[in-house]
């Protein structure tokens, strides 16, 4: 066993351990008592906002199923719940679909490790094809592949996070076909628009980092990438990568024909993933790609971080990969970044390590949004940080059945109450669907249970999801609607669906902006949910 596994164990150990010691303590108590201020300042709880009258009689409705789960569950399957900021394609995917298209492409699974392999199947693989007919290796392939069965209070962090190495074999090959079936769940949900994770160019972007080599200077690392149209190349490997999987999107999902599929409907954009894990010269060279693609593409829209941020390189490297963040940004001004930060546990990392991450990825690589952010009252100074994301509106992308599944962090433990306290915008998201075994009805209906949200709170979590997404454009709301409320900009004042029809102006912003034309039919949505989940006048 290397060095890097060996810690690695330690502190899953080490996290168990916490997490039982922490399991019924609150989320602001367990802080130690040095880290804690001598008065710190504690925003009031915002009140509800006023609703509408048919927002008080949907609100009244959801009020009175609360107890009736056949009835609560339609409800939230049916409420227009915005779109999906954080969601990784491959863990997206249903497992049994995975398990379907490995017996298609006839590939083996090794048994001893239960990962899928390119054929053929000598000693000790097995045909994927068998799990057709065998149901006890079809299960067995399925608690592999996902957290289906993963036995409670134990740390799944490890058994998460192995799951993309063993159905990986599956997941390269098939881009569109994965992205039509994510695509048709995420609008049977009554979502309207998709940001979902992929590696472009992948092995491309490995052999040209370790041709150009580490240089600890960015501004030599980026010549060197764009010498002789090398980076150029990359570029024009990824956009054909995208071009083969909108075709195969399309074609699976009979887009533009008399019967497409429910997903032709959703707006979608790709964010390049970057593994954080890997050598210095590789995280610069997917990172500039990334951002590369993003203005150059209007496909794609950000970079993000992936692979576990407690692991050792990401940990030893993580400053530095701000820095290499914040010298992109200079370069690529009009590439979004957005970063996983904050998903660490005392126990899972060192308290050194849980103090800075957050504040380095808003302050340090100018993130816009930021994935979990589950440590936030372990940072340096978390109040004024709190204070930051909300003044400069940074939101929260918040999985809530992710960060308990990886890092068992949930309930009051969970900062959910402490960012809404102090005005950071949050969105509701999956991460990895697939592997979770859930989907964003299930997170919506998590947070209305264990956080006592009401129909107005959960219908501005959906609103700030569309608010708060890559699309461009002018938004329907004016101002920053988390702080001041989601009041339409005065082109289409006193226009939502519902309250009256389009004028010219709030027209001509619907054909301009693909952001408030993707917000709109939402408010669209929203307007027909009212008549009919709601109670009698």
């Amino acid at each position: 066993m290397n060095d890097d596994r060996r810690r690695a164990l330690v502190r899953r150990r080490v996290l168990r351990a916490g997490l039982a010691a922490l399991s019924t303590l609150s989320l602001l108590s367990a802080l130690p008592a040095a880290a804690q201020p001598a008065n710190p300042p504690t925003p009031q709880p915002r009140s509800a906002r006023s609703l509408t009258a048919s927002e008080a009689r949907t609100a009244a409705y959801l009020e009175s199923i609360r107890q009736d789960p056949a009835r609560l569950h339609g409800f939230f399957r049916h409420l227009p719940k915005g779109g999906d900021l954080h969601n990784h394609l491959s863990g997206a995917v249903p497992t049994e679909f995975l398990i379907t298209l490995a017996a298609k492409d006839g590939l083996c699974i090794d048994q001893k490790t239960m990962t899928a392999v390119p054929p053929q199947c000598g000693q000790g693989k097995r045909p994927a094809a068998d799990a057709r007919t065998d149901r006890a290796f079809h299960d067995a392939l399925v608690r592999a592949w996902s957290m289906q069965d993963f036995p409670p209070g134990e740390s799944g962090h490890d058994h998460f996070f192995d799951t993309f190495g063993k159905f990986g074999e599956v997941a390269w090959r098939h881009r569109g076909t994965l992205l039509s079936k994510v695509a048709d769940g995420i609008a049977e949900q009554n979502q309207f628009y998709l940001e979902t994770l992929v590696t472009p160019a992948s092995e491309e972007a490995k052999k040209l980092a370790d041709q150009v080599g580490w240089d600890g200077d960015f501004a030599r690392m980026h010549k060197a990438l764009m010498a002789d149209g090398k980076l150029d190349r990359l570029v024009a490997t990824a956009r054909k990568e995208a071009d083969e999987a909108d075709t195969e999107f399309r074609r699976v999902s009979r887009c533009g024909t008399s019967r497409p599929a429910p997903g032709c409907r959703l707006t979608v954009r790709w964010n390049s993933q970057v593994s954080r894990g890997s050598s210095p010269e590789r995280v610069f060279t997917q990172m500039e790609l990334g951002m590369r693609l993003a203005e150059r593409d209007p496909r794609f829209t950000a970079v993000n971080l992936v692979q576990p941020e407690d692991g050792d390189s990401s940990l030893r490297n993580y400053s530095l990969q701000m820095r290499m963040l914040a010298y992109l940004h200079r370069t690529y001004p009009r590439a979004h970044i957005t970063l996983h930060a904050g998903e660490l546990w005392p126990g899972l990392a060192k308290p050194e390590d849980l103090k800075f991450h957050i504040n380095q990825a808003v302050d340090v690589a100018h993130a816009e949004r930021i994935g979990h952010g589950v440590d936030l009252v372990h940072e340096d100074n978390w109040q004024q940080l709190a204070r930051t994301m909300a003044d400069r509106e940074v939101a929260v992308e918040v999985p809530f059945t992710s960060n308990a599944q990886i890092l068992g962090v949930k309930g009051a433990e969970h900062p959910f109450t402490v960012y809404r306290a102090y005005g950071v915008p949050i969105v509701l998201a999956t991460d990895d669907p697939g592997i979770s075994r859930i989907d964003i009805t299930h997170e919506y209906q998590y947070a209305s249970r264990t956080y006592h949200l009401g129909y107005g709170e959960l219908k501005d979590l959906a609103r700030a999801s569309l608010e708060y997404a890559f699309l461009p454009g002018r938004s329907l709301w004016r101002g920053n609607p988390t702080r001041d409320g989601y009041r339409p900009v005065a082109a289409c004042r006193g226009q939502l669906p519902g309250r009256g029809s389009p004028g010219a102006a709030c027209r001509h912003l619907l054909a301009s902006s693909p952001k408030a034309a993707v917000q709109w039919r939402q408010e669209t949505a929203f307007a027909s949910f009212e008549r009919n989940f709601t109670l009698p006048r």
